[in-house]
């Protein structure tokens, strides 16, 4: 049982971010990540800590806010970008995201950073025209690396989430070869005590591995997901 689920946990591709950060500055371009998934489950929260673990390992970052639909979305970002000292690219509400992140990339370019966060604004999986969007911003800018952000707490819940999120990508991309999800953070991992089988059932469905997951409210409050020690609270 123990190794079915270390096999399943381990995941299909995976990911070493740092080692394609620096690929990407030796071609001389940013490397972009682009954060989706629902409302409300801390996309723009996670966002500033994996920037502050880039900050780290001293990889300069630029924040995109790409989130032109909700109000105050924005603002949260600026202060995400204040408090860890990033510059942040933002041409307000209203705008096609689609266009700003291409912008911001560029900028990044001349300015030199080595990693573009592209925030985005919160959708369910089943809202068509922002659906649309997202994946007009995806073909449009052919990110390195898409991450999904989803709650450990809601369970199966955030698997039909993530697997509707690929189904609409694939179905709505232009290009041939569609863009899905690469990697997940999962949110919220402090709250859930044994309940790791969402964590399970997303790597399984989708074949991204859980590259992060958020166990607190601070910066630092990020951690690899540890495959052992998951299996082992699974079959406590």
């Amino acid at each position: 049982m123990e190794d079915a689920l270390v096999r399943i946990l381990t995941p299909k591709r995976s990911i070493d971010v740092l080692r394609d950060v620096h690929a990407a500055k030796e071609q001389g371009r940013p490397y972009v990540i682009t954060f989706v998934g629902v409302n409300g489950v801390g996309k723009s929260t996670n966002l500033a800590k994996i920037a502050y673990w880039l900050q780290q390992h001293n990889i300069s970052v630029m924040m995109a806010a790409c989130d032109t639909f909700r109000s105050g979305a924005v603002e949260q970002l600026r202060t995400h970008a204040r408090r860890l000292q990033i510059p942040i690219f933002e041409k307000g509400y209203e705008k096609d995201p689609a266009v700003v992140a291409k912008e911001a990339i560029q900028e990044a370019s001349r300015n030199g950073s080595d990693v573009v966060l592209v925030d985005t604004a919160g959708r369910m999986q089943d809202n068509e025209p922002l659906m649309r969007a997202l994946s007009k911003l995806i073909s449009l800018n052919s990110p390195d690396l898409v991450l999904f952000v989803g709650e450990a707490l809601v369970g199966n819940d955030a698997v039909d989430q993530l697997s509707k999120f690929n189904q609409k990508l694939a179905d709505l991309s232009n290009s041939p070869s569609s863009r899905v999800i690469d990697g997940i953070v999962l949110t919220k991992f402090d709250c859930i005590d044994d309940k790791v089988g969402a964590a399970l059932s997303m790597v399984y469905i989708s074949g991204a591995p859980v590259m992060f997951v958020g166990c607190g409210q601070s910066y630092t409050d990020l951690k690899k997901l540890n495959v052992k020690t998951i299996v082992k609270t699974l079959l406590k």
